[in-house]
């Protein structure tokens, strides 16, 4: 297994929010399959749909938690620094990406099989 899929760089775990939602992403696509995640049991039950949906109200509550934060921010809440913030920012546009990024693939592969003749 590479240092990429390990999310391993000389050993040290990697920090950046991107490439953990990217492992995060590949490990509930290897459960969608039904492949082992570093030696698991294989997941059962559930679809396509079902974890499409999830992600969809994951991405949506990032989505709050960054506009709670951002508020609460501005409003000058002590126990709310602008790192905070900006994390939950990133956060909130790395799942809404991904989150593209599968509906443009999904979008793309139906137009492909329809184009096929039969």
């Amino acid at each position: 297994m590479s240092d990429f899929d390990t999310g391993r760089i000389g050993g040290a775990q990697l920090l950046d929010p991107q490439l953990q939602e990217l492992a995060r992403l590949r490990d509930l696509a290897q459960a969608e399959r039904g492949l082992p995640l570093d030696g698991a049991q294989p997941a059962a039950g559930g679809g396509f749909g079902d974890l499409l949906a999830q992600q969809v109200a994951e991405s949506e509550a990032l989505k709050h938690e960054r506009t709670a934060l951002a508020q609460a921010f501005e409003m000058g809440d002590p126990g709310v620094s602008l790192v905070d913030v900006m994390i939950a920012a990133q956060k909130s546009s790395v799942s809404f990406q991904a989150l593209t990024e599968v509906r443009n693939k999904f979008l793309s592969a139906y137009q492909e099989i329809m184009s096929m003749s039969v």
